[in-house]
């Protein structure tokens, strides 16, 4: 098996969205984005109670990308214009395909509210190809314990497939392109090979931790933490040197154009235009405060 080298290594540096603070490694002037993936925000940890919670989201519009919530503590609720309404909890994920426009909105939920806790999650924007970004809208929420978990021999190492596949197991997510998403949980001394598709774009993230990249690069927690790899092997390996939490992806570049504002990710300035009439128009359904 031969190794995917390198292509570059980023920073997760915090940002100001509004009133919350947090990290954004892509885009950065480093790593513009890696197709197909536009957008990846690490929300928290934020201490959350009554007299402080500045995560809740009230109702705003998509079009044209898949917005993604991983959650790793905490409680949300979400709800959109298609009626759908639920709690996500920590390893919950809510894969939202905005297509042609939905309205949502998403927060800690009052019960969470109340008793107080911690929220930390990641929010991913999955670019659609062209020929989808005016399908229709959906929404699947999978709960943490009903996705596929591999366990390493030594049990230092378990890994949760999201999308895609990994080997022979796969996600509970249906995608619109092809996508592999994993959420990787390691042990002092865990070691893992991942496999690489050679016709995919791909990248790790480091949530939390200090793990070794193809016993070459160093992922450290507020250094760099996320890797951009060439398509040119067929595995990465992870050797993880404290207790760490990595995020995998990896997927078919589209090769469009991207044009995007705000809340839309389009091809061209004109379907941007477009995207901001029609929510202005109501033609994204309504969702009450």
């Amino acid at each position: 098996m031969k190794q995917n080298t390198i292509k570059k290594v980023g920073r997760s540096d915090l940002v100001n969205m509004g009133p919350i603070r947090l990290h954004q490694p892509l885009p950065t002037k480093a790593i513009e984005n890696i197709d197909p993936f536009i957008l990846l925000h690490h929300y928290g940890p934020y201490e959350i109670n009554v007299h402080n919670n500045p995560f809740d989201l009230g109702p705003h519009p998509h079009r044209g990308f898949e917005p993604i919530t991983f959650l790793i503590q905490g409680e949300q609720l979400h709800r959109d214009s298609l009626g759908n309404e639920s709690i996500v909890k920590p390893g919950d994920v809510q894969w939202t395909t905005s297509g042609r426009g939905i309205i949502h909105s998403e927060g800690p939920t009052e019960a969470f509210v109340e008793k107080g806790g911690t929220l930390e999650g990641i929010q991913l924007w999955l670019n659609l190809p062209a020929a989808k970004k005016m399908m229709q809208p959906k929404y699947q929420h999978v709960s943490s314990e009903k996705f596929n978990i591999i366990t390493s021999e030594d049990g230092k190492v378990t890994l949760k497939v999201i999308a895609g596949n990994f080997n022979a197991v796969k996600g509970k997510i249906t995608t619109q392109t092809p996508v592999n998403t994993y959420m990787i949980d390691m042990e002092i001394g865990g070691v893992i090979k991942i496999p690489m598709n050679t016709l995919h774009q791909s990248m790790l993230y480091l949530l939390n931790g200090d793990v070794l990249v193809n016993n070459e690069v160093q992922l450290i927690k507020d250094k760099n933490q996320l890797i951009e790899f060439n398509n040119d092997g067929n595995e990465i390996s992870i050797t993880s040197k404290i207790k760490s939490k990595l995020l995998f992806l990896s997927g078919s570049p589209l090769n469009e154009k991207v044009a995007n504002y705000g809340p839309y990710v389009m091809n061209t300035q004109t379907e941007l235009l477009e995207a901001m009439r029609d929510y202005q128009q109501g033609k994204m359904g309504f969702l009450p405060i």
